[in-house]
């Protein structure tokens, strides 16, 4: 080794996620606050003689863990946690407080509502009693009588052009080769690189995410080490 081997380090690991089976790229995950490595084993001791003292370790059953914690996110880091491919099509529920013109409300030009799914309250009544309407194409037309404002729910389908991530009760987290990068610094003031593998790395299914108005996002991504079909689990190496 050609640097001081005394070094620290005060940064994150850059990750790059490889399916398991094809070896192919398929996330680099640059923007990280914290990547943490957890190891462990089950220790058993023999014991003997008076007041039974541990004489002899054994150890086994070598576990591990890699918590990623972020404040940024993509969509296929949400597709990562659910198990599930990235789809372009879903729909959603659209709220709209529209005035009437006589008994007539217009649904907007650029706003297309699912047949059946439309409901209108009037604006006093939000979510009370539904009024009894017909719709012809973006016209509403309300019961005689009807004036003022009133609030039209809906139904819109995105048939494509959208990223769609499900959850669902049978697709979980796949697994993944996971190669890391991060600089340390030795007592000579030089930087050196040092390379993690983690040579099979399955995400937990288990997902925190809090929507505030008073703070960013954190997420926090932990996948389980497991040992691959030579053993091996994780390494750690620098180029001197």
């Amino acid at each position: 080794m050609s640097f001081n081997p005394n070094m620290s380090n005060k940064d994150v690991a850059d990750l790059i996620f490889l399916d398991y089976k094809s070896k192919k790229p398929w996330l680099n995950l640059d923007f990280a606050n914290v990547t943490t490595t957890g190891l462990e084993a089950t220790r058993d001791f023999a014991t003997g003689g008076q007041g039974a003292p541990n004489r002899v370790a054994f150890d086994s059953n070598r576990t591990g863990t890699l918590e990623i914690q972020t404040q940024i996110a993509t969509m296929k880091l949400f597709s990562l946690i659910s198990g599930t491919e990235i789809e372009d099509h879903f729909e959603y529920l659209k709220r709209m407080v529209l005035t009437a013109s006589g008994t007539t409300l217009t649904i907007p030009a650029d706003v297309e509502l699912v047949s059946g799914s439309i409901y209108v309250y009037p604006a006093d009544d939000d979510c009370g009693k539904s009024l009894e309407i017909t719709v012809s194409d973006h016209a509403i037309t309300l019961p005689e009588g009807s004036a003022g404002d009133f609030v039209v729910y809906g139904m819109v389908k995105v048939d494509s052009g959208a990223q769609v991530v499900k959850f669902n009760s049978k697709s979980f987290p796949k697994a993944f080769v996971i190669y890391g990068e991060t600089p340390w610094k030795t007592e000579d003031d030089e930087i050196a690189d040092m390379h993690l593998t983690y040579y099979k790395a399955q995400p937990q299914a288990a997902m925190s995410l809090a929507l505030s108005n008073t703070g960013i996002i954190e997420m926090t991504i932990t996948c389980n080490l497991l040992a691959d079909d030579e053993d091996r689990i994780y390494d750690m190496a620098i180029i001197g």
